[in-house]
């Protein structure tokens, strides 16, 4: 296996290659605490376990087996791979071995399908006498689940299967859930947002259904590293108390983590991975890399800082392997009302907005077509890598650019690189998963679908394009090398956004920080809502339930009663009923997808994959680039009442970036500040977004051809916002003349979304934001940032409460960034509407510093 310094050699080779990493973090090797087998597992699951090669379980693994063998609801959030999975395997294969009719079931329940199937195969190859284990998702053929329901007592499920099948038809299940012993919630730090808000809700309804049975399971979540992690547990399941398993008893090799900023183009931006000089063009690989990285994605890319100088002690500042700085950046020129569009839900692929750059702007190089060489460069080194990316287009885009590199090199490396991603049809997952094991493929580009969890084991390296949205997350894709203690590397490679400039800058801000708290509001309304007619269909509603689904429920049920969706009914006591003949589990939409949009290959009809419907708006509308395995398609029509995209194969010489336009109404003010003669303010408001066009660009050098108009519907969003406003005289106070206001304040809008993330554990794709000169409701200069989600998810008032430390980010990253006018380190949004006009870069600086001297 190469060694770390090994392969930061490879990756520093060439005369343009040292400049571009601003920071080495060293963090040591971590030594093993051991435990020993708890004397209540079934021998025969120890000695499987024993054959496998474990010898005994570590400490914490012990521990929390031990507090869930004892029913005690129990989280245990520790480092990727340290065999979390063993702590909740030991008391579920004991349980399951005394079978279905003395409570033995386990009910297991991943965020992705590709988990669970690798949790089935572990499971499977333990080979446990007398356990039954079944997966039960959309890939399950029909006629195994009856078997599942029948003979299962070790259920791997997703909350998606659990919320449209298991709990509607709960009565079919009764043998199951009658017996349920525990309930495993895996990778749960990944249930944030309102898809956290969801699951929560499920699991509240799962905990009613089993008392109809009279089964009190134990719940035993499963989590990565995160800020309080038992608060996290308690929003989850709705139960007091829990058990919090932190301390990491597994061993671990060191790892060298490496901060790395694309170069400006112009500036040794083309490939020189093997010493090639450097052209100042950017390549036709380039500009698709770059469209592709404009793409809605987990959250921004981003770039610019310079080279790391004095640190924390114990942290490598500065090595022989860290080159000169690069040089400065110069950059862009400065509607009334100009706004980020509403955003499309994490991981979405394609854009709504362009990137606005004139001739005058300096950009960094594509953090994909740099990630692309990086890749390229370390399977030559047969060095097992991960290339974790932000969206769907990305994967395929490094794939394809690290593949194209490659055949320069040896016409056999090309088949040893593949990307992976949702969308993909089961069996191809199946088998990339397994090529990635058996040592057939060496290189992998993948969206987070390969983050939670699965056992990838063995790597080397693992490449970050861009912040992948937290620390935790970071943190979960760096550790996907180096398991079992060996030594690994792990690098981010930074891309042009102002968060990612920002920590580019400040490597504190990655490494001396805890990981975030986990944001979720079960008690949204939005989301309460539909769970509360699901319930009632699964069983009618009565008042003790409150207790159960939270306080608003009283609230919400008179709402549901007053829509004529539940009815009322009074006898003995009063109860709610669901009377439609729809299905109520279809008013809930978990993950924000809109439904899926399927995508067709024209002529043939094969389904080349699906789209999330909320995505399909801006990357499957008529004439978008799809590119699917590194086969391009434009898409010839779009319905979304049948989900349906046509797709034609093609080879245009062109990307497409969609646009969207935004209106935003304040409905209701729930808090304010006065911060001298600014003020700061949050509510509830509703947005109003459309895609209303698309621009091409060409493949060869990113160069926008024209913008094609399109006839999509309005979507319209009721969440919540954070807000700030300014007066007339107080923006002239700050310097800023009435004519360069609206670009001041665009830009401040644009780096203040991108900084939000810093505080609350969202990425810029959750959130949306809207600037204007004069508003309506406000009657004055206001600046919005509002949730991406129905009802809100929490994170416009996680900024609202932290909107000093959040906005003070935001002013010293614009201030801070070398570029002239503005760039995408610091003031230009991928996916802003306007097109990234007008942006006044001096001008937010002085916004922010008349706004935050009000703090004082």
């Amino acid at each position: 296996m190469p060694r770390p310094n090994d392969l930061l050699d490879v990756l520093l080779t060439g005369p343009h290659r040292t400049g571009r990493v601003t920071h080495i973090e060293s963090i040591p090797a971590r030594a093993a605490k051991p435990g020993a087998w708890p004397l209540w597992v079934d021998p025969v699951v120890r000695d499987r376990f024993m054959t496998a090669g474990i010898v005994a379980p570590w400490a914490h693994q012990a521990q929390a087996a031990a507090l869930a063998w004892s029913r005690r609801h129990v989280v245990i959030a520790t480092g990727t791979a340290s065999g979390k999975s063993l702590a909740y395997q030991l008391p579920a294969l004991t349980a399951a071995r005394t079978g279905r009719r003395l409570g033995g079931t386990t009910l297991y329940i991943s965020p992705t399908k590709a988990l669970a199937a690798d949790q089935l195969r572990s499971l499977d190859e333990l080979g446990v006498p007398g356990v039954m284990a079944t997966t039960y998702d959309g890939d399950t053929p029909i006629e195994l689940r009856d078997v599942a329901r029948t003979h299962a007592t070790y259920l791997l499920t997703n909350p998606d299967m659990l919320h449209h099948a298991i709990l509607p038809a709960h009565h079919r299940w009764a043998g199951f859930l009658r017996s349920l012993r525990f309930i495993v919630v895996d990778e749960c730090h990944g249930y944030r947002g309102v898809f956290g808000s969801h699951v929560a809700q499920v699991l509240r309804r799962l905990r009613r259904v089993c008392a109809i049975y009279g089964s009190t399971p134990t719940f035993v979540l499963a989590s990565a590293t995160t800020a309080n992690p038992a608060r996290t547990a308690e929003l989850l399941i709705g139960m007091l108390p829990i058990e919090a398993v932190t301390e990491d008893g597994s061993p671990s090799g060191a790892k060298t983590f490496l901060l790395w900023e694309p170069p400006l183009l112009g500036d040794g931006a083309t490939r020189d991975a093997r010493g090639a000089g450097a052209d100042p063009r950017p390549t036709p690989g380039d500009a698709a890399a770059s469209s592709a990285n404009a793409a809605p994605s987990d959250a921004d890319d981003a770039a610019g800082a310079p080279p790391a100088t004095a640190t924390a002690a114990g942290r490598v500042a500065r090595s022989p392997h860290l080159g000169a700085a690069e040089p400065s950046r110069p950059a862009v020129s400065s509607p009334i009302t100009t706004g980020d569009g509403a955003p499309d839900p994490a991981g979405s692929e394609g854009g709504s907005g362009s990137w606005g750059v004139d001739g005058g702007s300096a950009r960094r190089r594509s953090v994909l077509a740099e990630t692309a060489d990086l890749l390229t460069d370390l399977v030559i080194a047969d060095a097992r890598t991960v290339a974790f990316v932000r969206s769907r287009r990305a994967a395929e885009t490094v794939a394809g650019l690290a593949r194209s590199a490659l055949t320069e090199v040896d016409a056999s490396l090309p088949n040893r690189v593949a990307s992976y991603r949702a969308g993909y049809l089961a069996y191809e997952r199946r088998s990339l998963e397994a090529a990635l094991n058996d040592g057939s493929l060496v290189g992998l580009a993948a969206t987070t679908a390969l983050e939670l969890g699965v056992d990838v084991s063995g790597l080397d390296a693992v490449l970050i394009a861009g912040w992948p949205g937290t620390r935790a997350s970071l943190w979960q894709q760096a550790g996907r090398a180096g398991r079992a203690g060996q030594e690994s590397l792990a690098v981010l490679v930074a891309s042009d956004n102002p968060l990612d400039s920002y920590l580019v800058q400040h490597p504190e801000a990655i490494f001396e920080q805890p990981v975030e708290e986990t944001v979720l509001d079960p008690d949204n309304p939005y989301v309460l809502a539909p769970h509360l007619c699901a319930a009632a269909a699964e069983r009618p509603l009565t008042s003790k339930d409150a207790a159960i689904f939270g306080p608003s429920t009283d609230d919400v049920l008179a709402t549901l009663e007053h829509r004529r969706l539940l009815r009322r009914r009074v006898k003995e006591e009063t109860t709610w009923h669901w009377t439609k003949r729809e299905r109520p589990t279809d008013l809930a939409d978990l993950r924000g997808s809109g439904g899926l949009v399927s995508l067709v290959e024209a002529g043939t009809g094969r389904v080349l994959g699906t789209v999330d419907g909320v995505r399909a708006h801006s990357t499957a509308h008529e004439g978008a680039v799809y590119v699917h395995q590194g086969d391009t398609y434009v898409i010839e029509s779009l319905d979304l009442d049948d989900g349906v995209a046509i797709a034609l194969p093609g080879a245009p010489d062109y990307t497409t970036t969609a646009r969207e336009v935004s209106t935003l109404r304040v409905l209701e003010e729930s808090a304010s500040e006065k911060w001298g003669p600014a003020r700061l303010a949050f509510g509830t408001v509703e947005v109003v977004s459309q895609v209303v066009g698309y621009l091409k660009r060409a493949l060869r050098n990113g160069a926008v051809l024209g913008e094609v108009p399109l006839d999509l519907p309005e979507r319209r969003l009721r969440t919540r916002s954070v807000w700030w406003t300014l007066p007339d005289d107080v923006i002239a106070a700050a310097g800023v003349s009435m004519a360069d206001a609206p670009g001041a304040a665009h830009a401040a809008e644009h780096a203040s979304i991108g900084i939000l993330p810093l505080v609350a554990s969202c990425d810029r794709w959750d959130i949306g934001g809207l600037s204007t000169l004069l508003h309506p409701d406000t009657g004055m200069l206001t600046v919005f940032v509002h949730d991406g989600h129905p009802g809100g998810a929490g994170f416009a008032e996680r900024g609202f409460h932290a909107a000093r430390s959040w906005l003070t980010a935001t002013r010293d990253t614009i201030a801070a960034c070398p570029c002239r006018d503005g760039c995408p380190s610091c003031v230009q949004s991928p996916k802003c509407g306007n097109g990234n006009e007008p942006l006044d870069k001096a001008g937010a600086v002085r916004l922010l510093d008349m706004l935050l001297s009000g703090t004082d």
